[in-house]
């Protein structure tokens, strides 16, 4: 496969220029994916240093060829980016100028049937991001009760129609086990009515958003990474977030709004004894995607980048 067809990066213009990249800054791209985003990091880097962090033990195979040119400046890490800390410790570095984040799923990983993250394309239940890992889809749609099954598509998903698939799934793995995406598609399928599905989407594109999530822990910890990356970073770092769906992106919304929060004591207090400083400035602006870049990558469609900049030390 070539290089630049393993993941197309999305707002890539935009993400570099919100890092504001520094020669001999050192910046973390904590989900490296095909590298698009890193490799422009790296080509603006002299003496700087990335640290290129993925699960996916692909894509860092991937990207040490196509960074072979680069070896001296990039550190590859296979490892979670809810670990950053522990990374970074282990690594000996104390203080970050930009870190990225792009929380969507890559397009080698959606388009490679044998991954089973499509309810386009038939495969084995998996999902997986990091193969090493015991979880996979297969085993919460046949494993997991009726009524964690309704949670986790009514919060994952956010499909309203969650409680009838639930049951439905249950029905149908009482019969045999579910196997395979076009199965499960199939159940979703006949558990939204007719009148919603030629209104929307995939009628399984909920239910396969929630299972992935819960397959990969993606909102698990996710408040306390983003507040983990904002410690890290030296006065004046930036920090640049892709989100994908809602509820990954409130939780990013709401820590920033947190951390670019000054005195939270009552209005009533003549003087201040919360002790509660502002962390962070946030770019108010939030970053979509281009309709040039949307005629070229329509997977970008709901996408948003957040960004914030570090404005004080949190090392001692």
């Amino acid at each position: 496969m070539e290089f630049d067809a393993y993941h197309v990066p999305v707002m890539l213009t935009e993400c570099i220029e919100a890092l504001e990249i520094k020669p001999d800054g050192t910046y973390v791209d904590c989900t490296l994916g095909g590298g698009g985003h890193s490799l422009e990091i790296l080509k603006r880097l002299k003496a700087g240093k990335l640290i290129a962090i993925d699960k996916d033990g692909e894509a860092i195979s991937h990207c040490e060829k196509r960074f072979s040119e680069y070896q001296e400046k990039v550190i590859f890490v296979r490892d979670d980016f809810k670990n950053i800390k522990n990374i970074l410790s282990r690594l000996m570095i104390n203080g970050i100028d930009g870190i990225l984040v792009d929380l969507g799923v890559s397009s080698k990983q959606l388009d490679d049937e044998s991954r089973g993250f499509s309810y386009m394309k038939e495969a084995k239940l998996d999902m997986r991001m990091d193969t090493s890992q015991s979880l996979t889809a297969w085993k919460v749609v046949n494993g997991y009760s009726e009524q964690k099954l309704f949670e986790l598509i009514r919060d994952y998903g956010e499909d309203k129609f969650a409680k009838n698939i639930a049951k439905n799934i249950c029905l149908a793995r009482s019969q045999k086990n579910i196997d395979t995406t076009t199965e499960l598609a199939e159940i979703v399928d006949k558990s939204i009515p007719y009148a919603v599905k030629k209104t929307g989407g995939h009628p399984a594109k909920r239910t396969f958003q929630a299972i992935r999530i819960e397959v990969n822990g993606e909102l698990s910890e996710l408040k306390q990474s983003i507040e983990a990356m904002i410690e890290s970073l030296n006065i004046n770092g930036k920090l640049a977030v892709i989100t994908f769906h809602s509820l990954e992106d409130r939780i990013v919304k709401n820590i920033f709004k947190e951390k670019a929060t000054g005195c939270i004591c009552p209005k009533s207090f003549p003087i201040c004894v919360c002790g509660h400083v502002a962390e962070i400035e946030i770019d108010g602006k939030i970053r979509i995607p281009t309709e040039t870049e949307l005629k070229s990558n329509s997977r970008s469609a709901s996408a948003k980048l957040r960004i914030a900049r570090k404005i004080i030390s949190n090392k001692t």
